[in-house]
């Protein structure tokens, strides 16, 4: 079991940065790949960037490549993203999620959705014009 709380959301004028922070308890965190995902009103859930249990293997959607960064600190349960150069298309709710992989792989993260079984309650992030 994992359990997920983000904080660091806020509102932010385009072309600022933020970092994003997700706290991590439970003893399977250190083997669970780690990612972070979105959602606009009236939009569905979407991928943004994924990190394996041991902080390799970054991968970002598309629309925040080159702008955003995904990293974890296993000795401190945390994981992290930071946005640079936000855009008002980057409002949304951001949540941070994890899974566990049986048997461990430590390999490339997963981006699907449905592969992740431990979700954050959201924290909000909102990038006036």
């Amino acid at each position: 079991q994992v359990q997920l709380v983000e904080f660091g959301g806020g509102l932010v004028q385009a072309g600022g940065s933020l970092r994003l922070s997700c706290a991590a308890s439970g003893p399977t965190f250190r083997i669970s790949p780690s990612g972070w995902f979105r959602q606009a009103p009236g939009k569905e859930r979407e991928f943004v960037a994924a990190i394996s249990a041991g902080g390799g293997y970054p991968v970002y959607a598309d629309s925040v490549q080159g702008r955003f960064t995904i990293s974890r600190d296993n000795a401190k349960n945390m994981a992290y993203l930071q946005m640079n150069s936000l855009k008002p298309d980057d409002t949304a709710a951001y949540y941070c999620a994890a899974y566990t992989e049986s048997p461990f792989d430590g390999g490339s993260p997963d981006s699907r959705k449905s592969r992740y079984t431990y979700w954050g309650q959201g924290t909000q992030v909102t990038v006036s014009p």
